[in-house]
């Protein structure tokens, strides 16, 4: 089982928070990552935001997490790769171009050694908005 990249306390990690903003749980969980692999995570945090400017965010099985009536994203840094969960279902296009980043669950994996493919990272944030909509539309009383 692959472990999670273990977090310290970083004394020159500055909050990324704006003024009269708090700094929340997510601030502290990638304040306490390694140097190297914060900017992913802001980067990966800051798509998610502009993609879904409605969804809560919150620490959820030790991790940052995005909610949109239910869970919408889970992502966190291991020691070669970030994940990012859970698995992205619909979009054949899609699926094609995550296929070398797939773990063994479906869930996706992408290598810190390669440049982290934020465009790809936005389409899945895009097709899980999709799915989770699709999900919420059937789910409504007709």
């Amino acid at each position: 089982m692959k472990t999670r990249v273990t977090r310290k306390a970083d004394a020159g990690a500055a909050a990324q928070t704006g003024p009269g903003r708090a700094r929340s749980a997510i601030d502290d969980y990638i304040a306490e990552c390694p140097r190297t692999v914060q900017p992913i995570l802001r980067k990966i945090r800051a798509i998610v935001r502009k993609e879904a400017p409605g969804a809560t965010e919150k620490i959820s099985y030790g991790m940052p997490a995005f909610f949109l009536d239910g869970a919408l994203l889970y992502y966190a840094p291991f020691k070669n790769h970030i994940g990012i969960y859970p698995p992205v279902k619909g979009d054949p296009e899609l699926k094609m171009a995550l296929a070398p980043h797939r773990g063994g669950k479906g869930n996706l994996k992408f290598d810190l050694e390669k440049p982290m493919p934020y465009a790809l990272i936005r389409r899945v944030v895009r097709c899980r908005l999709s799915e989770h909509k699709a999900r919420l539309a059937a789910n409504r009383p007709r």
